[in-house]
């Protein structure tokens, strides 16, 4: 197995941005997977958890941060909520805006 292709997929928790569509230019996280090349996503605002938004891995782009909290809950409940998903989104802006990226 090529292990480049391995670290290019997306892991449960992971922030994302969209970058076509509607929701183009926002964040979301990475609730679950479909086949080899989609992805469902909520952010616990406008998209929550119980309908998430199916995406093409093509269509977002990955961001180097995984929530744990959030990962930890889908691994051990199967769900999380949609607040413990705005949480990790807020997390992730504040930790970037300090970096100033």
């Amino acid at each position: 197995m090529n292990v480049a292709a391995v670290d290019c997929r997306p892991r449960q928790g992971q922030i994302v941005r969209v970058l076509r569509g509607r929701d183009a230019g926002q964040f979301a996280v990475v609730i679950s997977f479909e086949e080899s090349h989609f992805v469902f996503l909520a952010d616990g605002d406008q998209r929550k958890f119980d309908h998430p938004k199916k995406k093409n891995v093509k269509h977002i782009q990955l961001i180097n941060y995984v929530s744990e909290d959030v990962a930890e809950a889908l691994r051990q409940h199967g769900r999380v909520t949609n607040a413990k998903l705005r949480y990790a989104l807020n997390q992730y802006l504040l930790l970037s805006e300090q970096k100033g990226e």
